[in-house]
């Protein structure tokens, strides 16, 4: 029974972080310059039923094309303001992923498509498209959050893949799109499959990702469940502002009913609707920063659920479950999973954004902020975010223990934290005082291998002259003290093992 649930908050808990209420309009669907990505002559592409549509809106090129680009225009022989339409070379597997088929209503000209991605996933991985959204009043709905999970159960490793929404991409049987709005137009045209199916072939098709299951929460569902729990501490690396709702059942319309509320640095206690806020607000940040703040709330979902206070809390969690999650996850999925959950630490959930440097952001012909994929480079990320952990048996042995010898509670939260984000795994303990002027990284081992040493110290972005060699016997390979020159903040797009 433990198990079961454990696994079950790990993987249904995880969706609601970024939910965003609905958007009463749809974009304009206009083609631009796409991306093109070469499938190898290996790959084996699962055809997907949709014919690839355009919307007659003019085509437009963005300002700057990435190299890979294969991009012909034909000359224009139509009156002048004609738009020149755009030719995307495909190759033959390509092609083999747009069987004629099912045409959506009340659209009947042809689109040309980009290229798909190569299939990045293997059969060892299964993965959950994670989401979040607003499906209150029964209104269509679009997936603000999508966050990939990528278990590999023989390995005992997880990878979590956010995607900002704005993605412009190919939604199959509709054009290109942002990527946020896949599962509603599923459901508006009665996509075969519906919503969930649209979100899947959107995903493979612009991403390589094959995705086995779907999880999808609501606001107050997630509200509900996080309370249940008794709340998550989240560590809070880098202070955060924003504007928050001043109480839960005031009127969000109202201006007056808002204020800025800060959080951080520090371990932060939050109940659903503060967690809820901190994961999904971007009003004084960007949909990149939130992605972030999402697998914060995520790794400290996951870090309550495996507390022993929360047995007693399962049926009550069950209730909230049934009426709050939508998904295709069936018991037998669960417990095949479940002895994963008892042996995952923070330490084995590595992390990775479609961040800036992958995306170019344009300005849609309808006036949409949406942002362009830089294929080659978002392909080499997904293959090292895909790919077995970097971890090697000699990480598996180290421990580190944190030491707070500052003032600022909470602080060998935050450096455990950033380490588990590179794959070490760290505990905290007292120090023996709060009044250390500098951080300090004692090497406790044998080896005094100057090169982990380094990456350690790189990590925690100290200096060389922190590290102390101590070579001792201990069950533990580093201490860190941390002190008054320590900064807490750090971008975890560059630690993931």
């Amino acid at each position: 029974m433990r198990r079961h649930s454990i696994l079950t908050l790990f993987l249904i808990l995880l969706t609601a972080c970024e939910a965003v209420p609905t958007q009463s309009q749809a974009p304009t669907a206009t083609p631009t310059a796409l991306l093109m990505v070469t499938v190898p002559p290996d790959a084996t592409p699962t055809p997907t039923p949709f014919q690839p549509l355009l919307d007659e809106t003019a085509a437009a090129t963005p300002t700057s094309i990435s190299p890979s680009t294969t991009i012909t225009s034909e000359q224009p022989t139509d009156p002048p303001g004609t738009p020149t339409p755009i030719v995307i070379t495909a190759t033959p597997d390509a092609a083999s992923l747009l069987p004629t088929g099912w045409i959506p209503p009340n659209i009947s000209a042809p689109n040309y498509a980009p290229a798909p991605f190569p299939i990045l996933t293997d059969t060892e991985t299964v993965t959950f498209a994670l989401l979040g959204s607003d499906t209150r009043g029964g209104r269509s709905f679009r997936t603000d959050t999508i966050v990939i999970a990528a278990l590999r159960p023989k390995s005992g490793q997880v990878t979590l893949i956010s995607i900002p929404r704005d993605l412009w991409v190919y939604v199959p049987s509709y054009g290109m799109q942002r990527v946020n709005t896949a599962y509603e137009f599923g459901d508006i045209n009665h996509y075969p499959g519906g919503g969930p199916a649209s979100l899947k072939d959107t995903l493979l098709y612009n991403l390589g990702i094959r995705i086995d299951h779907l999880a999808m929460v609501d606001f107050d569902g997630f509200r509900q469940i996080v309370d249940t729990l008794g709340g998550v501490d989240v560590p809070v690396a880098c202070a955060y502002t924003d504007w928050h709702l001043i109480d839960p059942s005031y009127d969000p319309y109202n201006e007056n009913n808002w204020s800025l509320y800060t959080v951080g640095p520090g371990v932060v206690h939050m109940d659903g609707d503060l967690s809820l806020w901190y994961a999904r607000s971007r009003k004084k940040s960007s949909d990149f920063d939130r992605g972030r703040r999402s697998q914060e709330v995520l790794r400290a979902i996951y870090s309550r659920a495996l507390q022993a206070g929360v047995i007693t809390k399962i049926p009550q969690l069950y209730n909230d479950l049934n009426y709050a999650v939508t998904t295709d996850l069936g018991l037998p999925d669960l417990l095949q999973l479940a002895p994963l959950a008892l042996h995952l630490t923070n330490a084995d959930i590595r992390s990775y954004y479609i961040g800036k440097s992958l995306v170019t952001g344009w300005m849609t012909p309808g006036g949409a902020s949406v942002l362009l994929p830089n294929g080659p480079a978002i392909q080499a990320m997904l293959q090292e975010a895909l790919s077995p952990s970097r971890r090697t048996p000699e990480m598996d042995s180290i421990l580190i223990e944190v030491r707070n010898g500052t003032y600022n509670s909470g602080w060998d939260t935050l450096a455990a934290q950033r380490l588990n984000y590179a794959g070490y795994e760290a505990r905290a303990a007292p120090a023996d005082r709060p009044d250390y002027a500098g951080s300090l990284l004692y090497d406790l081992t044998a080896a005094q291998d100057p090169n982990r040493a380094a990456s350690l110290l790189a990590v925690l972005g100290l200096p060389p002259s922190a590290l102390v060699s101590t070579p001792m016997q201990s069950d533990l390979s580093y201490v860190l003290i941390l002190g008054a020159d320590y900064q807490p903040c750090f971008n975890p797009e560059n630690l993931s093992p």
